[in-house]
C-alpha cells in the first residue's frame, strides 16, 4: 500500500459494554473534521487486530471518515471458539453486537451525530447485513468484503441500506452466494468482482482496491448527505 500523508485524529481503545461488566474491545479513531463513521465487523476467527481490516479503515481514515473496529466476542469466547468454532457461526449473536456497538456510538457524544456505515467481512457481514436490517435508516450503507451475506438469511429481504458486495475474481463458491444474495436486497446494491484476487486478496493492489471501493461507497452515501444537510 501507497504511504499515506498524514492526517490528523484521536485513536482510542474502548470497552462496549454488552452486559453487566462484561464489554468487548474496540478501536476508535476520529480524523479531525470527520461527520461519519464506519464500524468494522470482522470475519470467522478473526478480531480488531485482523490487519486486513485495519489496512481499509487507515484508507477510510485519510478520506475524513471516522472508524470503529470490534471485536464480536469477548476474550473468553475467543477462547471457547478457538476450539469449537461454533461462536463465529453464531450471526443472530455476532449482530446483536453490531446492534449494541452501533447505539453505543449514537450514546457518544464525539460520535452521536455521525452517520453511520459497516464494513464486514467473512461472517462478519452477515452480522454487519443482519444488524442493518434491524437498524434501518440509522445505518446508511453497509460493504462487504469477501463476505457471507447469504448467512443473513431472511435479513436480506429487509435490509434498505445502500450494500456494495465486493468480492474476489478468483473466489467462485463466494461468488455464487454474494449474487443470490444480491438478488434479495431491496435497496441500492451493487457487486464488484475484483479481477484476480482470491477470497484474501493477499496479492499486491487488491485490498487497495477495496479500500478504493469501500472509500467510494461511504462516501457516495454517508459524506455526501451529511455536506447536503449541512448546506
Amino acid at each position: 500500500m501507497q504511504e499515506m500523508s498524514h492526517i490528523e485524529k484521536v485513536q482510542r481503545g474502548v470497552q462496549i459494554p454488552i452486559a453487566e461488566h462484561i464489554g468487548i474491545g474496540a478501536d476508535l479513531a476520529i480524523p479531525t473534521g470527520a461527520c461519519a463513521i464506519v464500524l468494522f465487523a470482522h470475519g470467522s476467527g478473526s478480531s480488531r487486530f485482523s490487519p486486513r481490516n485495519r489496512r481499509v479503515a487507515e484508507t477510510l481514515q485519510q478520506r475524513h471518515l471516522a472508524t470503529i473496529l470490534i471485536d464480536l466476542l469477548t476474550p473468553e469466547e475467543e477462547a471457547v471458539d478457538m476450539i469449537t468454532h461454533n461462536l463465529r457461526f453464531d450471526i443472530k449473536m455476532l449482530a446483536k453486537r453490531v446492534v449494541t456497538a452501533t447505539w453505543w456510538l449514537r450514546q457518544m457524544d464525539e460520535t452521536k451525530d455521525m452517520a453511520i456505515g459497516y464494513f464486514g467481512a467473512s461472517t462478519g457481514a452477515a452480522a454487519a447485513v443482519v444488524a442493518a436490517a434491524e437498524l434501518g435508516d440509522m445505518v446508511s450503507a453497509v460493504v462487504s468484503r469477501g463476505g457471507r451475506p447469504d448467512l443473513a438469511q431472511s435479513a436480506l429481504d429487509r435490509v434498505q441500506s445502500p450494500t456494495l458486495l465486493v468480492v474476489g475474481g478468483n473466489d467462485s463458491a463466494i461468488m455464487d452466494l454474494n449474487r443470490q444474495a444480491l438478488d434479495r436486497l431491496k435497496g441500492p446494491k451493487r457487486m464488484v468482482l475484483v479481477s484476480g484476487a482470491g477470497h484474501l486478496f493477499e496479492l499486491p493492489g487488491m485490498l487497495e482496491r477495496v479500500a478504493e471501493l469501500a472509500g467510494c461507497w461511504f462516501e457516495k452515501y454517508l459524506l455526501v448527505p451529511q455536506a447536503a444537510a449541512r448546506a
